[in-house]
């Protein structure tokens, strides 16, 4: 499984808005819903589902009570987006200091109209999984802080979503045009490629093939210029039509370019985070570090 999460920056482009099919909160209750229930190994915690509910790990079908959420985990932080156009919400748990350390990203669709959940779909990594470090991860996904950006500066879904495809884009050609700022840091596993905090680190050579990147799906934020994109990436997994194995990748953009980027990918996947910055952002110290929107923690198991 592949995990990535990227945060663009750029200058210049106003927010226009979409028109919420339901409301931001309602997304961040059935979030806090799923925290507690991941929290507890409780799916009873979750909000009410629907006749037609799907769940997945690692695009597997599953029963949602033999899964990772029947499993109560010291939820160490979690970063969420969500939605609102799709009735959608996306979640990044990174579970260090539980027995079991787990890294995991979830997507979550929901009626609009009566707010059952129709998909519960994750992305879980752990030990033995490529690169996998929780600790490594915990320590610099802390140093991420995505505040709201304010309304005028604000991408619209098309430029944020545009911004995704490029970073995925490029893995099929590599000289594919991707609006990545400098400086700019990749955290794979608990790998952290921002040594110097003056490179752009982000940019990757070409693959031994080139990759179509498939099945994409996307949870966009405006209002945080955040997008986490759930994939097949291709190649590394022979057992698989295609090698394609589950992935997911989670970026932050303003103004239309990228700056952070964090991946998940279990064996015989990786977990890579990248973070990227171009000049100053909103919120940003002037000193090189994003802004940022993460609850941190623990939650009690």
């Amino acid at each position: 499984m592949f995990f990535y999460s990227l945060v663009l920056v750029c200058v210049g482009l106003v927010s226009r808005g979409a028109s919420a099919a339901c409301s931001r909160e309602f997304l961040q209750g059935a979030t806090s819903a799923y925290l507690q229930a991941q929290a507890a190994g409780s799916p009873p915690k979750l909000a009410v589902l629907a006749s037609n509910f799907s769940y997945a790990e690692n695009d597997t079908p599953l029963d949602i009570t033999k899964g990772v959420l029947s499993q109560p985990l010291i939820i160490d932080f979690s970063r969420s987006i969500y939605d609102t156009v799709q009735c959608a919400t996306f979640t990044e748990i990174t579970a260090a200091t539980s027995p079991h350390p787990y890294v995991i990203h979830t997507r979550m669709l929901f009626n609009a109209g009566d707010g059952q959940a129709t998909k519960i779909e994750s992305v879980v990594t752990d030990a033995g999984d490529w690169a996998f470090n929780a600790t490594g991860h915990l320590f610099y996904t802390r140093q991420e802080t995505w505040d709201i950006i304010p309304e005028a500066k604000r991408d619209t879904r098309a430029v944020i979503q545009a911004a995704a495809d490029a970073y995925l884009d490029q893995w099929g050609n590599p000289d594919h045009p991707v609006p990545l700022g400098t400086p700019c840091v990749r955290l794979e596993g608990g790998f952290y490629s921002g040594k110097n905090l003056t490179a752009n680190t982000c940019r990757m050579g070409a693959f031994p093939q080139p990759l179509n990147v498939t099945n994409r799906r996307y949870v966009i934020d405006v209002e945080l210029g955040a997008v986490d994109v759930f994939n097949d990436f291709p190649w590394l997994d022979q057992s698989k039509p295609g090698g394609a194995t589950p992935s997911t990748n989670f970026i932050r953009v303003e103004g239309g370019t990228s700056s952070p980027v964090f991946s998940l990918l279990p064996s015989p996947m990786s977990l890579e985070t990248v973070r990227q910055v171009q000049g100053k952002a909103a919120g940003d110290d002037g000193k090189g570090k994003a802004a940022g929107d993460g609850k941190e923690g623990k939650a009690k198991g």
